[in-house]
């Protein structure tokens, strides 16, 4: 079984969209933890504010079925892969680790865990004494270097706090 980390957003109906998102995974992945939700501005565009969070789960599928599920999951959310990078999401599903393994092709690690507090922070805090495949640093060192060398907001809630 392969351990991987699931990067959950979306800027629009965020709350229904998440809660939908995770029943989702919950089908087709065994769902270990959930981190709390995290609030960001939009990046890249202008838009409403993302909630964020973080998914650790367990699987037998391949990387390349693990996509496939979570394209497939957007795609029943309507989400248009025509729209720019920088955009209004119904909802956002990344595969942002898969284990250890390095696979640049795969963008696996992730490289948005070393670009953006809303990716690192639910991984810092559901996997903070896991080892960066590629830094040879702890998620949680990453993200005390990233709160040092970086300015951005970042609002956290209990997922209590917002989804039923």
């Amino acid at each position: 079984m392969a351990k991987i980390h699931i990067n959950i957003g979306s800027n629009q109906n965020r709350e229904a969209n998440i809660a939908s998102a995770i029943d989702y995974l919950r089908l087709n992945f065994t769902i270990v933890k959930i981190s709390d939700i995290f609030e960001s501005p939009a990046e890249g565009f202008e838009g409403d504010n993302f909630y964020n969070m973080g998914v650790n789960a367990t699987t037998k599928l391949s990387v390349e079925d693990v996509n496939a599920v979570l394209k497939n999951i957007e795609k029943t959310f309507g989400r248009d892969r025509t729209q720019p990078k920088f955009s209004s999401r119904l909802i956002d599903l990344d595969l942002v680790i898969y284990d250890d393994l390095v696979d640049l092709n795969a963008n696996l690690p992730r490289d948005d865990i070393l670009k953006y507090a809303f990716v690192l922070a639910p991984l810092a805090q559901l996997s903070g004494d896991e080892i960066h495949p590629l830094t040879k640093q702890t998620y949680q060192q990453l993200w005390r270097s990233f709160q040092t060398d970086n300015r951005f907001e970042l609002l956290q809630y209990n997922i209590e706090e917002i989804l039923p």
